[in-house]
């Protein structure tokens, strides 16, 4: 493999690793309290609110049930809106999040609801405010929960972030397409198709090792 050739697959591996960490921080800083109001709207739960918690369904299962390639297309005229561009590696990040977002308020929407709701009756009968509950039991109890459905997430994202090459979204996926299908090179098909599955396999291990020393169940 040429030295050229090289620093274009270390270029195209910083571009994935932005899009995917980027997207990740946006999923974690969006989709966590989206999961958090679809948990206390919803039945049982602290906030009496059945109309928001469908309205907030509603929009998850929208976004959750539309294809990444599509929603890749349809938000071109959100991306160009919000980073004025729609190709390239910052405008990927966009469409990445909002199809991560929903579909990880979903997988922490669960790990919230598995709490034990004696834990939630004991704070409020010792008088704790909502917050408190949310902050100090809900959250802290379903961590494990939260981080493997994180680690799911950017195991999805890694994956998602090849398929935005097909777009001029750039990284790994671009570098594929470019070389490794456009010039027949199996080469650099191979390559980036081994160090994906190394990204996925260290981000699984690493998320799976965490979410077991958070589990004090364990």
């Amino acid at each position: 493999m040429s030295s050229p050739l090289i620093d274009l697959f270390i270029r195209s591996l910083g571009e994935t690793a932005l899009m995917v960490s980027a997207s990740s921080l946006a999923t974690l800083v969006i989709g966590l309290p989206i999961a958090v109001l679809l948990v206390v709207t919803g039945p049982g739960g602290l906030v009496r609110a059945p109309l928001l918690n469908r309205f907030s369904g509603w929009v998850v299962n929208g976004f959750r049930s539309t294809p990444f390639i599509i929603l890749l297309v349809a938000l071109i005229p959100v991306t160009r809106l919000i980073v004025g561009t729609s190709i390239g590696t910052v405008a990927a990040i966009v469409p990445l999040s909002i199809a991560a977002i929903p579909f990880y308020a979903r997988v922490a929407e669960v790990a919230l609801r598995e709490v034990d709701r004696g834990l939630v009756e004991a704070v409020q009968a010792m008088g704790g405010h909502r917050r408190d509950i949310v902050f100090k039991v809900l959250i802290p109890e379903a961590l494990p929960g939260l981080v493997g459905g994180l680690t799911i997430t950017i195991v999805a994202l890694i994956g998602q972030s090849a398929m935005a090459g097909a777009v001029g979204g750039g990284g790994l996926g671009d570098l594929a397409i470019r070389y490794g299908y456009q010039r027949f090179d199996t080469t650099v098909m191979a390559a980036v198709i081994v160090i994906l599955i190394a990204l996925v396999s260290g981000v699984q291990l690493a998320g799976d090792r965490l979410a077991k020393r958070l589990n004090r169940r364990a």
